[in-house]
């Protein structure tokens, strides 16, 4: 580590504590300097939404100032006006939504709270939240040598990326072009482009390789990065009770650190199948009362640390395609922060054809988000939406945009003044 520690700082640039769009220069994340430049029109790449041009300054925590605010009682009222949005499919949804607006007069609604169920990709907010914890804990406050780590440490691809069908961006500056294609063996990335590719375009392969990091900065502490020979040593001879003993410990802290518990939220393993073959671990399950505490802890501050809650708001701030929940036209003007996962499987029935969000034997679609609506005005919309859906045969993706369309227009109801001469 001795070594590396000169070329780390020195790496280190003088900017500020943000990264969208025009975040390369602090980051390195490729792909936000691609997309800043197809904005601009100098690079053949997806326009994107008015809410997701933010400039660094304008992401940030919000609730810095409300650090003792915890979930509120469920307001009737607004209860009543949620569950009305889910009609006769209120029985297969679980949902929680905060109304921030006015932080200090929250009001909440929450259904079927705390049933509990699979993540699916929502999880890799634990495996994120484990980076940054596992960082805290090796590095102390030293907030810059945290920036330095994830700025400058190179990770390459290896076999636990295997199998994956996710595309990521890879920005090639030298020709100016941006490039989708899946993950190979071999592909090397910073460890905080890693992150980005986990949880913008959602990749289980990028997943599984920051999950492999996670492991090691677990293990090793201080003596992470710069540890290939190490590393290749501890995947090939610890046995497979051992690892995966090492992966639970990392990921439960990652919870338990943070205010939160095993039963309300739990990252069971790999999102890959070799990862979960060569790491046998399992048992993923949340509840929206969980992660509707996961994200009032980040707006204020409180996983990990400011700084970590401000990075991991970050790297869910929408800026390349939007898809699910996010979708919804009615949040082209918002801020959104956001992961979601699906998890679908068909068995044979006469008449019904299996696709894509459209599961007739399990049909579960979870979304998570932060919306500013609109992005960037000091008088705007500021709530959050937790929903876990298992509607079967119906397209799930299109269920929880319009669901996301319905809550906007109910939200600005509530709140007329917002919107007033805007």
């Amino acid at each position: 580590m001795k070594h590396i520690l000169p070329l780390l700082f020195g790496l280190l640039p003088g900017l500020l504590l943000a990264y969208p769009l025009d975040g390369y220069d602090y980051t390195g994340i490729g792909r936000l300097e691609g997309y800043r430049l197809a904005q601009e029109g100098k690079v053949r790449a997806r326009r994107l939404h008015p809410g997701a041009l933010l400039p660094l300054e304008k992401v940030d925590i919000r609730l810095r100032q409300h650090r003792d605010l915890t979930l509120p009682e469920v307001d009737p009222e607004f209860q009543r006006q949620i569950l009305r949005l889910l009609g006769n499919n209120a029985k297969r949804y679980s949902i929680a939504v905060l109304d921030l607006t006015d932080p200090d007069h929250p009001v909440y609604a929450e259904h079927r709270g705390n049933v509990r169920f699979n993540p699916g990709s929502v999880g890799k907010l634990v495996v994120a939240t484990g980076i940054f914890n596992e960082l805290k804990r090796a590095f102390g406050d030293d907030r810059e040598l945290r920036e330095a780590v994830l700025r400058s440490t190179e990770v390459t691809a290896d076999r636990f990326i295997q199998v994956d069908t996710h595309k990521v961006p890879f920005w090639h500056p030298q020709q100016m072009r941006l490039e989708h294609r899946r993950i190979r063996v071999g592909d090397r990335a910073t460890l905080w482009e890693w992150l980005d590719w986990m949880l913008s375009p959602s990749s289980n392969a990028a997943a599984s390789t920051v999950m492999k990091q996670l492991m090691l900065l677990g293990k090793f502490g201080k003596g992470y990065p710069g540890l290939e020979d190490e590393a290749r040593d501890y995947f090939a001879k610890t046995p497979p009770a051992e690892t995966a003993a090492d992966l639970r410990r990392v990921l439960d802290r990652a919870v338990t650190d943070n205010g939160l518990t095993l039963e309300e939220l739990r990252q069971g393993g790999f999102f890959t199948r070799e990862g979960k073959r060569r790491v046998p671990t399992g048992g993923s399950r949340a509840t929206v009362r969980g992660l509707m505490k996961y994200l009032l802890r980040l707006e204020q501050g409180k996983i990990v640390d400011e700084w970590s809650s401000r990075e991991i708001k970050r790297l869910l701030y929408m800026t390349q395609k939007r898809i699910r929940y996010a979708s919804s036209p009615a949040l082209k003007h918002a801020a959104v922060y956001f992961k979601s996962g699906s998890l679908y499987k068909c068995r044979p029935e006469p008449g019904f054809t299996c696709g894509k969000y459209r599961g007739n034997k399990l049909n579960l679609l979870n979304s998570v988000a932060i919306i500013e609506s609109p992005a960037g005005k000091e008088k705007r919309l500021y709530y959050f939406v937790v929903v876990s859906s298992n509607v079967l045969k119906v397209n799930a993706a299109v269920a929880h945009q319009s669901l996301a369309t319905f809550i906007e227009r109910l939200m600005r109801k509530r709140h007329p003044e917002v919107f007033e001469k805007q």
